[in-house]
């Protein structure tokens, strides 16, 4: 296949490389950014997609992040592969601080409290609405009975108070990324369209004058010519 991989990847190294990229997270920083700058659209809707992007990256909806920033950047009118890449603000390195201000904000807009001895924390909470998930799934083929309580739970205690306590930090972070992109963009546009105006005008410099050099040996040939038919 035309896109596939030569050096096949194992899970583990796959696993580790969403970790932490083989090139560093720096080098996958400047990817991103310059794949960003460089895509052929207006900078206010190449913002308007970076922002969409990093509010999407505020929302509980792991695995679904490009999904959410693609109809994000749809309402707004933004460029919808600049708001794939602004998903990139969520990443192993953010997770954990979105994640602990997300929860706090939700539970303190809610007037809840993020229950931590019921089922063992946030990553018990998590394992029983997976388990859950499991569980209930086989119960629809075999003789099982479903139980939707810690799913029910995973729900109250973290996805709920998570996704409303995600909006206001994520627009937030949204509005400061589109307002930090958009010079920079616009910048960047306008000083490549000027390098890229510089080397036409290079090339149409270079091209007459390799014009007028083509007449001027055209007439002199011309000019020898005559003067040799003359003294024959």
């Amino acid at each position: 296949m035309v896109f596939k991989r030569r050096d096949r990847r194992s899970p583990i190294q796959a696993a580790s490389e969403f970790v932490y990229p083989r090139g560093g997270w720096t080098r996958a920083f400047h990817y991103v950014k310059h794949r960003v700058r460089r895509l052929p659209d207006s900078p206010e809707r190449i913002a308007r997609g970076i922002g969409a992007g990093v509010f999407a990256a505020f929302t509980p909806f792991y695995g679904l992040h490009f999904l959410v920033a693609a109809i994000g950047a749809r309402l707004l009118n933004g460029n919808i592969v600049a708001a794939l890449s602004g998903t990139f603000f969520g990443n192993p390195l953010t997770y954990v601080p979105i994640g602990v201000v997300c929860l706090q904000t939700g539970h303190f807009l809610l007037g809840t409290e993020f229950e931590k001895s019921e089922t063992r924390g946030l990553m018990g909470k998590f394992a029983d609405a997976m388990g859950d998930l499991k569980n209930n799934f086989l119960a629809m083929f075999t003789d099982r009975v479903a139980d939707w309580h810690g799913l029910g739970l995973f729900y109250r205690e973290v996805f709920y108070p998570y996704m409303i306590g995600g909006i206001l930090p994520g627009l937030l972070a949204g509005v400061i990324c589109f307002y930090l992109s958009l010079p920079l963009i616009r910048t960047y546009q306008q000083r490549r369209r000027a390098r890229i105006k510089a080397k036409f005008e290079e090339i149409k410099r270079l091209a007459e004058t390799e014009a007028d050099t083509s007449v001027e040996k055209a007439l002199a040939s011309a000019q020898t010519v005559k003067k040799e038919s003359r003294d024959v």
